[in-house]
């Protein structure tokens, strides 16, 4: 059986066993993520419920596959929901104008639309070189070139600098190289 695709056929056909199953291995996760980043349990049972709708409202659509576990896909879309939401709401207090909320049929749209960004993301990020894959990731988490400097034995932070540059820009063009990506550029 492939796991992925039972839990997606699960939830497209509203299996009650399927659901509960997904319940039990992932809302822990869910919660916890939430709760330490400004949100109560409401919200995660909010996020958990969109991001079901949405992986089963787009596997009912097309046919997609998932090339990790059917949770760590699942947490991922929960916590993208998630940073959304924040997003959205830094937004309603810090803007004073009125603010038009979504329909929910526009909300799942967007979200299924940065799933599939993320998910192109992801995908380059896997053909480039595992030299550049650790320095990317240094560099999303913020760390500083001096630090780099150390890790990698560069002579210096302008070394590291122009590493960063090289890289981003083979991750760049990988990703523009996608057919996907004049598709999913929009909006």
């Amino acid at each position: 059986m492939n796991e992925p695709r039972y839990y997606l056929e699960g939830l497209v056909t509203n299996n009650e066993s399927v659901v509960k199953d997904i319940y039990q291995k992932s809302f822990r996760n869910v919660i916890r993520f939430v709760s330490n980043n400004k949100g109560r349990r409401e919200d995660a049972e909010d996020i958990f419920q969109k991001a079901l709708l949405q992986l089963a409202v787009r596997y009912k659509k097309e046919k997609f596959e998932i090339k990790s576990s059917f949770e760590a896909y699942l947490f991922t879309v929960c916590k993208n929901l998630w940073r959304r939401e924040l997003n959205k709401s830094k937004l309603k207090v810090t803007n004073d104008a009125v603010i038009e909320l979504n329909s929910e049929d526009d909300d799942i749209a967007v979200s299924v639309l940065e799933q599939k960004r993320w998910e192109l993301f992801t995908e380059a990020l896997e053909l480039i070189s595992e030299n550049c894959k650790a320095i990317l990731k240094l560099f999303f988490a913020k760390v500083s070139y001096a630090i780099m400097v150390e890790q990698f034995n560069y002579n210096s932070e302008t070394v590291a600098r122009q590493r960063v540059f090289k890289c981003k820009n083979k991750l760049k063009d990988l990703v523009k190289s996608d057919v996907r990506y004049n598709e999913l550029k929009s909006l």
